[in-house]
Parts: C-alpha cells; sequence; structure tokens
C-alpha cells in the first residue's frame, strides 16, 4: 500500500504526502528513498542528481511491488511438498 501511495504522491508532484508518508512508512529503505529525492528536488540545483534520485526512488518502488507480489502469490497458494 505505501509503495502505491509513493508512486501516486510522485506522479501527482504531493511533496507534502510524500513527506507525511516517509515518517510513517515502516519500510526503512523506502523511506530513505524518498528522503534522498526530496532533498535532491529542494535543495540541488543540479538537474541530472535531482533525475538520479528520482530514478531510484521509482526503481525501488518497481522492485518492492514486484517482491511483494509474489510474496502474496505464494502465501494464497502454498506449495505442499510430498
Amino acid at each position: 500500500m505505501d509503495y502505491d501511495r509513493a508512486l501516486y504522491y510522485t506522479h501527482r508532484s504531493e511533496w507534502d504526502n510524500l513527506i507525511v508518508l516517509m515518517v510513517r512508512t515502516k519500510d526503512h529503505m523506502l523511506s530513505k528513498r524518498i528522503e534522498r529525492f526530496l532533498h535532491a528536488y529542494y535543495f540541488s540545483r543540479d538537474y541530472t542528481q535531482i533525475e538520479r534520485q528520482l530514478f531510484s526512488l521509482l526503481r525501488y518502488l518497481e522492485h518492492a511491488v514486484s517482491v511483494t507480489e509474489e510474496k502474496s502469490i505464494f502465501e494464497n497458494d502454498p506449495v505442499i511438498l510430498v
């Protein structure tokens, strides 16, 4: 759920909501990626740095969603060893 919100807030440029999500999430990696992106966005004058941090956040979101989906698939349909 946090990953979908992070993607939505990033897409809509809702930085205040992204900060709230950064503080409330239990995923420390997500929190750190959001922090790095927002720091670059607000304080960096180098657009490539902002872009790099944004892509890093988006790659992490993509990875986290794929891992979460795989985990939920195995939880719903467990494999029984015979």
